[in-house]
């Protein structure tokens, strides 16, 4: 059956490509030497995905229980990246999406639909049960977004990631008029991996170092995921592969362009000083004067965006007429200087404060909760049902705890690739970050309970995980629909008694469920027992698991709290 490209399918891509760059960000990240070696080219392209997702995500909530159409998808991905670009590897990722987004967003949108028999846009049904791409639309998005790439970057330079693109586009031309879209995207997919073992032979600054492209290399996990959302494969990139080629391997070379080093990418003269990034509301005449100035005003520029919204990126020497020249052509916002020598990334609207020696910040589950971290001293992240937090939130509130050293506690296993972007992010402006992988809120409440500020840092760091991960977790839910399982088939309605993620126990009321999941728990063992009782489990309830714990376990104790509004049904601890 041919694979065509549809809404769900870029839902898919967008949730993949997240997971595939939070398993690759450090590997990333510990390869970025060019165009500055800052070390973050991971953690802009996971930022950057993330704002994607979530667009996408809120365009699929905006039209239940419809679908979106094709268009409104990727133009949402699209607008994400954007919004949400980081660094110069975000921002150029972010005008890739967009490119795709102009041909796959309907032929009112595609460039290249009066062109040549190369770039003419194939027939697409937009009906509501046939809304799809097919692979000759694919090839045509991943060509217009190699394209479109070139032409935001002030001065390309070959061995990047723009070389890592134009290989996907030609190998996905190559793939032949009736390929489908699962053919293009594996085609894209080979292509830039070829592509991007060669580039520490085009850029000397990559072969001296023995590393491949970062910027490249991210490319590649995105069309890895783009052939996992299209075939159900799962495409894992070997970090033999495609992170350690050294000048003068064996490697299979892609047909790409000749070096055009329109700047010395290998002068090394320390570069500028500071990165500027901002969002800027203007028309295209004055973001035309604006690129000739910030490009006599320093390098690595790259504009991307349109429609009277647009995403500069700069590094420069004076940061402040960067900003200025921005002021000229429009309205700029979300304002970012990050100095590259010192490390500390800043806006220029934040006061000068005393920072606090350490803080906890913590994501939590109800407002209840939320106090009692709160009255611990911790600085809390709410974790609303169906909308977990962003890297971006995390960050801000390691921002606001305003601490030179921050353990981090997600409290939630979903959270962990965006807690960790989020720990990489705030280490970048000075903060020192622990990140402990709790995964429930009550693993949290053990390490906050034995969180000492006056020790030191790591050995802080070592209780507080020693104790969250001595901490097993339980919770109760309520089944949404019929499903599979590890407890056998459960039925829409059905209180669900989870064990450290997995479904242990289905039963018919909440108590009976929990006395099993509680009598499972403790048949291992235990000293505390930790309760945490939703908005609408009665006080009930708790009486009755206390005196069962009481009665059945003598030398265990529980303690109960309210989780409030947006809590599960109810959460066990067992220490």
């Amino acid at each position: 059956m041919p694979q065509n490209l549809d809404a769900v399918a870029v839902r898919a891509w967008c949730r993949l490509t997240l997971d595939a760059l939070g398993r690759a960000r450090e590997e990333i990240d510990s390869i970025n030497v060019y165009p500055v070696a800052d070390g973050d080219t991971g953690t802009n392209l996971y930022l950057t995905v993330e704002s994607a997702s979530q667009a996408v995500d809120a365009a699929f909530t905006g039209h239940e229980p419809a679908l979106p159409s094709l268009a409104e998808t990727v133009r949402a991905m699209a607008h994400g990246a954007l919004i949400g670009a980081r660094g110069n590897s975000g921002t150029i990722l972010s005008q890739l999406l967009r490119g795709m987004a102009q041909v796959l967003g309907g032929p009112e949108d595609d460039p290249y639909r009066d062109g040549d028999d190369l770039h003419q846009a194939p027939e697409r049904r937009t009906g509501r049960e046939g809304d799809h791409a097919d692979g000759q639309a694919l090839a045509l998005a991943l060509r217009r977004a190699a394209d479109s790439a070139y032409q935001a970057v002030a001065h390309p330079v070959e061995g990047t990631v723009l070389t890592v693109a134009t290989a996907a586009a030609s190998a996905a031309a190559d793939a032949g008029a009736d390929a489908d879209c699962g053919t293009v995207a594996r085609a894209a997919y080979d292509g830039a991996r070829a592509a991007l073992d060669a580039t520490p032979g085009q850029l000397a600054v990559l072969g001296r170092a023995g590393v491949v492209d970062a910027g490249g290399r991210g490319l590649v996990a995105v069309l890895g995921a783009l052939v996992g959302a299209l075939s159900g494969e799962t495409v894992v990139a070997r970090s033999s592969e495609v992170s350690h080629a050294r000048v003068g391997a064996e490697a299979p070379h892609a047909r790409v362009a000749p070096v055009v080093a329109c700047e010395d990418p290998e002068a090394d003269t320390g570069g500028p000083a500071f990165e500027v990034i901002y969002l800027l509301e203007a028309d295209d005449d004055a973001v035309a004067r604006l690129r000739t100035r910030l490009d006599r005003l320093g390098d690595s520029l790259v504009v991307v965006g349109g429609d009277g919204l647009w995403n500069v990126h700069v590094h420069v020497d004076d940061a402040g007429a960067a900003v200025e020249a921005g002021v000229e052509a429009g309205r700029p916002h979300r304002i970012r200087i990050t100095h590259f020598g010192a490390g500390d990334a800043h806006t220029t609207t934040q006061p000068p404060q005393e920072r606090a020696q350490r803080a906890v910040v913590a994501v939590v589950p109800g407002e209840g909760l939320a106090g009692l971290y709160a009255e611990a001293g911790a600085t809390t992240v709410p974790a609303r049902v169906g909308e977990p937090p962003a890297s971006g939130e995390l960050v801000d509130a390691i921002r606001r705890a305003h601490a030179r050293e921050v353990v981090l506690l997600p409290n939630d296993a979903e959270l962990r690739h965006t807690a960790a972007a989020a720990a990489e992010q705030a280490r970048t402006e000075g903060v020192r970050v622990a990140l402990i992988p709790t995964r429930s809120a009550v693993q949290g409440i053990a390490a906050l309970a034995v969180h000492e500020p006056d020790r030191r840092f790591d050995e802080d760091v070592v209780a507080m995980t020693s104790a969250a991960g001595a901490t097993r977790y339980g919770e109760l839910s309520v089944a949404e629909r019929q499903s599979w399982t590890m407890a056998g088939i459960c039925q829409a309605g059905d209180v669900l008694g989870l064990i450290d993620g997995d479904v242990a126990v289905i039963g018919s009321e909440v108590a009976r469920t929990a006395v099993a999941v509680l009598d499972r728990m403790l048949s291992a063992g235990g000293e505390m027992v930790t309760l945490v009782l939703g908005e609408s489990v009665p006080d009930t309830v708790a009486e009755l698991l206390e005196k069962h714990v009481r009665d059945a376990y003598l030398a265990v104790d529980t303690v109960v709290y309210r989780g409030g509004r947006q809590a599960a049904l109810l959460l066990i601890g067992v220490e």
